[in-house]
């Protein structure tokens, strides 16, 4: 339906099939928007506090979504895509087909590119960065939505995955 193409995208924009050999919880996460003169840090922070209890109270085990980048075109993202190539995207057995009728292949149009990290950092979005901080992963595509203005990875992360500073840091944030 139109409606859950609006609030659940993933399975419209990614062939995400792979994923039904995981051998555990999943939960997918829906958009999470802070308005862009908020910047108050406790409001992501509750956030992941509400969301890592669910994650506790529920087991899961893995979470998945997308992470989007401001606008549609390409063009000052190449050294952060390079970077996702380079280091965070899925393991094979868990890398999402492309789906989607516009696509930028990021890794197949930048393999020759060497990412500068610094660049990199600065135009990742904040909340793939948070992801990636914990052992998250992408897809090896963005999907170019129009009707959003955005681009989009897949994003996935398996709760095991999550450093053990980083797990006890989201654990007090939960209580």
């Amino acid at each position: 339906s139109t409606q859950a193409k609006t609030l659940f995208p993933y399975t419209t924009l990614f062939r995400s099939s792979r994923l039904r050999e995981f051998d555990g919880k999943m939960a997918e996460i829906g958009r999470f928007c802070i308005h862009p003169e908020w910047r108050d840090p406790d409001i992501l922070r509750l956030a992941w506090g509400e969301l890592s209890r669910h994650v506790e109270r529920e087991g899961i085990e893995m979470l998945f979504g997308c992470s989007s980048f401001m606008g549609t075109d390409t063009h000052g993202y190449e050294d952060t895509f390079a970077m996702l190539r380079e280091r965070h995207l899925a393991p094979k057995r868990w890398l999402p087909r492309v789906k989607a009728p516009q696509v930028f292949r990021f890794a197949r149009v930048l393999r020759l590119r060497q990412s500068d990290p610094r660049a990199a950092m600065a135009a990742m979005p904040p909340l793939l960065r948070s992801y990636l901080a914990m052992g998250g992963w992408v897809s090896d595509h963005a999907v170019v939505d129009a009707q959003l203005g955005t681009l989009h990875v897949f994003t996935g992360l398996e709760i095991r995955a999550i450093p053990p500073a980083r797990a006890k840091l989201l654990r007090a944030v939960a209580a």
